[in-house]
């Protein structure tokens, strides 16, 4: 009687408790059985425990240890470190084996393989992370950290020993003051930067003292910069003291005398063409000017003409050290939280007027450049003969904020990367930008950086704006230049004499065809874009391996040598 209305009672109280599926599926069936229909015992038994069945804490007990089972026996990525019954509880790796069908999983939290490629496209990132595949083995490592890694230099460092007959001639030609060079140099300030190398080269091929070059008011952004506004004008003169003879102005003895101008020199003129043409002028009439220098030098002189082009170049042309302060207080500025990205970014309205490209943004906008191109057909910078989208299959229109954006995300640029962008103010305002700002938030320029009346001085200075943005680049991780260009060409070769710090050169022509194919998957596209820049990371590249590279661009191996450079020359 005690029995049945232990039974009726415990019918009547009738409680039902929810367990996950996952746990009732991965008991076996004897398992859920003994849940359900409990042994035949004796009733002394019964009665001796059967207050543990009326008692919902055991039930809950014996629920609780069934969902653990069952939870270890699925797998459920539990941390070894949490479980109070580790073996190993202050392990940071674990040890499985598994076989055929189950495939290692990092604690850590890390992707699997699989879901490796999605992670990085859409910004996963930690700075710390090293991400190991196959199964534990050492042939493929991955790290978020691949996208700050610089390239290999092969050990190549900068050195200018000129020859001993460059050191003898030196000697004869600095005491020549009779005969003098005048240059006017124009452009923008990277443009200038290149025609005032040539400008010493050109003074030492004629054995001329060189008067400071006059910077031409330039046409564009109306900037009345002089030599000395830009650049340390005594830092310049100092350290070209052994090769060439610089005064700041003509001596009174020279300041009557009309100086012969020549306009007629070609392009990419060799030393002795220039010696042919400009010597016995220069001789006569003791002053000879020349203006727009622009590529007039050959690309291929003597080694020891190269090495002063390096001189000139990288070490001769400081800028002012006003400008200096005032960059690296930016760069500074970037670098407080870490490693940064520079971008130099071609969009302002004058880049597409000159390259004949057009913008793409709306039908409104490719027309106020078309217009434009059409009052100033001056403007355009060669091959007039080619369309629009002849030019842009040629890979000679700069990037789009929206293909920049798919580039980096491609090299695996983290979402958290901090990237300061130069360049003017682009055709149709900072909204262009957005493609960029929504995917890289952290996205500066120099007015974002600077403080209150920082820049308010060079405000009108367009060179010397210039100037700033190629400091804060300078000094970055890693540079990307929307467009190559001449301060993309001066930064390959400042960056490359500093050590080969990471310079990615965009592989427009090749990289095109895959941004306008809208059927390849985003995976894929990042996969090929990637292989395509696997060499042009700022890694080291002969000059002499094609006739016309630029040494300023390419100071290997003129400027530059190594132990390792005879593994450059069998990779060549």
């Amino acid at each position: 009687m005690a029995l049945s209305k232990n039974s009726n009672s415990i019918k009547k109280k009738v409680s039902y408790i929810s367990v996950p599926s996952q746990i009732i599926n991965s008991l076996s069936s004897s398992s859920l059985q003994s849940l359900l229909v409990s042994p035949k015992k004796s009733s002394r038994t019964i009665n001796r425990f059967s207050f543990s069945y009326r008692n919902p804490r055991i039930w809950f007990f014996t629920l609780f240890l069934v969902s653990l089972f069952g939870m270890l026996k699925l797998g459920f990525n539990v941390d070894p470190i949490s479980l109070p019954f580790s073996r190993h509880p202050c392990s940071t790796t674990t040890s499985s084996s598994f076989d055929g069908e189950h495939k290692a999983q990092s604690h850590l939290g890390f992707p699997p393989k699989k879901d490796l490629e999605s992670n990085l496209s859409s910004g996963y990132s930690n700075s710390n992370e090293i991400i190991q595949l196959d199964g534990g083995k050492n042939e493929t490592l991955l790290t978020k950290g691949d996208f700050w890694k610089q390239p290999d230099g092969l050990g190549f460092k900068p050195c200018l020993g000129f020859t001993s007959q460059y050191r003898k001639d030196s000697n004869s030609i600095l005491k020549n003051r009779w005969k003098y060079l005048l240059v006017v140099v124009s452009g923008g300030m990277n443009q200038q930067r290149n025609q005032i190398v040539d400008a010493v080269v050109i003074a030492r091929i004629l054995g001329a003292s060189l008067v400071v070059p006059v910077l031409q008011v330039n046409v564009i952004w109306g900037d009345e910069s002089e030599f000395a506004d830009i650049f340390d004008l005594e830092h310049f003169k100092n350290v070209l003291a052994d090769d060439v003879h610089i005064v700041s102005s003509l001596p009174s003895t020279h300041v009557m005398t009309r100086p012969v101008e020549e306009k007629r020199t070609p392009l990419y003129a060799s030393p002795q063409w220039i010696r042919a043409h400009y010597l016995k002028r220069i001789n006569r009439e003791r002053v000879l000017l020349l203006r727009g220098l622009d590529s007039r030098l050959s690309k291929d002189l003597p080694s020891d003409l190269q090495k002063l082009r390096c001189k000139v170049a990288f070490q001769a042309l400081r800028f002012s050290p006003r400008i200096l302060e005032l960059g690296n207080k930016l760069a500074s500025r970037m670098r407080n939280q870490g490693q940064y990205l520079s971008l130099h970014l071609r969009m302002e309205k004058d880049v597409w007027v000159r390259t004949g490209c057009l913008p793409g943004l709306t039908p409104e906008y490719d027309e106020i450049v078309n217009t434009e191109r059409e009052r100033h057909p001056e403007l355009l910078t060669g091959r007039s003969n080619m369309t629009y989208h002849q030019r842009k299959l040629a890979g000679l229109c700069p990037l789009t904020a929206l293909e920049v954006t798919r580039l980096l995300k491609a090299l695996e640029a983290p979402k958290d990367a901090r990237i300061y962008w130069a360049g003017g103010e682009p055709l149709g305002g900072k909204e262009v930008l957005e493609p960029l700002t929504k995917e890289f938030p952290q996205f500066y320029n120099k007015h974002d950086l600077a403080l209150p009346g920082e820049l308010e001085p060079f405000a009108k200075k367009a060179s010397v704006m210039a100037a700033i943005d190629y400091i804060v680049c300078e000094k970055s991780d890693v540079f990307i230049p929307s467009h190559g260009g001449n301060m993309g060409h001066a930064l390959q070769g400042q960056r490359a004499y500093a050590g080969h710090k990471k310079y990615i050169t965009p592989n427009k022509r090749q990289m095109l065809r895959y941004f306008m194919n809208s059927s390849l998957p985003e995976s894929d596209f990042n996969r090929i874009v990637k292989d395509l820049h696997r060499e042009s990371l700022g890694q080291p590249e002969l000059r002499t391996s094609k006739a016309g590279k630029d040494v300023t661009k390419h100071p290997v191996p003129e400027c530059m040598c190594s132990d390792r450079q005879q593994q450059l020359h069998s990779d060549a």
